[in-house]
């Protein structure tokens, strides 16, 4: 019964892994990967090196940090709340209308957003702010916006995923709880707070750690699309995934963007390690091994 499993592991995830050695080499496709020549950690000098190496570097970190952070906040309370309506009517349409924004390709998220913020034709320039007699933002070109907009939609696209991953393990609590805490006169909020919390911290914690992991790759979709690729936004808009991308095009050199990706995977290791051991040291149960 495991072999399809361990098959299929084997040819999508550790076969592939030979790629690796193109961050090493200088690419020629005429005598193939193999016989390129080895440049070392040249191709890493690439991100490191660069003008933009800080810009890039922090605009990652901190908005995955923040997703880190502010998702499960989010997401768990969505699911208590979900998980309070009884009529499974009403609870499936909730489910379904915060998931469907998860489906949309990052293409058609860049342009909803785009007839929102567009400065002539915009809903929010035309429709909100001209009745007010306020003057049209160019949303385009003032990065400072940037910041506030990228993580709303990111929170709208992905909330509903996360939301029904919390909402799956807080049906699976044991209903015996909640009674003998309604039975002490436990309000809501304390049964919140005192059952589901605590029952639900090892899923928390997990994903958590899974997220960690993948802190230094960025939403390419969210960081490229939404913004429409605009250069006056690059200064609050411009990652790792989206710098590698317009360099890999402008140079065509695909050994520094699998530096890149190399760079990315093997600090999300040694944080998804690092940041394991230290829940491991709290509480053993919550750990993810």
């Amino acid at each position: 019964m495991m072999m399809p499993g361990a098959i299929y592991l084997l040819i999508n995830n550790y076969f592939p892994m030979f790629g690796t050695v193109i961050a090493f080499k200088s690419v020629n496709y005429s005598v193939g990967i193999l016989r390129s020549p080895w440049v070392g950690f040249d191709n890493f000098k690439f991100l490191f090196r660069t003008s933009d190496a800080w810009t890039i570097t922090r605009n990652t970190l901190l908005y995955n940090a923040l997703f880190i952070v502010v998702t499960p906040i989010i997401a768990v309370t969505f699911a208590i709340l979900l998980n309070e309506v009884r009529n499974r009517l009403a609870a499936r349409f909730y489910q379904s209308i915060m998931f469907l924004p998860y489906f949309l390709s990052a293409v058609v998220v860049g342009y909803l957003g785009y007839s929102l913020l567009s400065t002539e034709f915009g809903f929010i320039n035309t429709n909100l702010l001209k009745p007010l007699g306020a003057d049209a933002i160019a949303w385009y070109s003032e990065p400072k916006y940037w910041p506030f907009i990228l993580p709303i939609v990111y929170i709208w696209k992905n909330i509903g995923y996360s939301t029904v991953i919390y909402l799956a393990a807080v049906i699976g609590i044991d209903n015996e709880y909640y009674e003998a805490a309604l039975m002490d006169g436990a309000s809501k909020w304390r049964q919140a707070i005192s059952i589901t919390l605590p029952q639900i911290r090892p899923i928390i914690i997990i994903l958590g750690l899974m997220a960690v992991g993948h802190i230094l790759n960025a939403d390419f979709g969210l960081f490229y699309q939404v913004p429409l690729d605009a250069g006056a936004l690059y200064p609050t808009t411009n990652v790792i995934d989206t710098y590698v991308y317009r360099a890999l095009l402008t140079l065509g050199d695909i050994g520094m963007s699998s530096a890149a990706g190399l760079y990315q995977s093997a600090v999300g290791f040694v944080l998804v390690l690092t940041v394991n051991l230290v829940v491991r040291k709290f509480s053993k149960e919550s750990a993810l091994f």
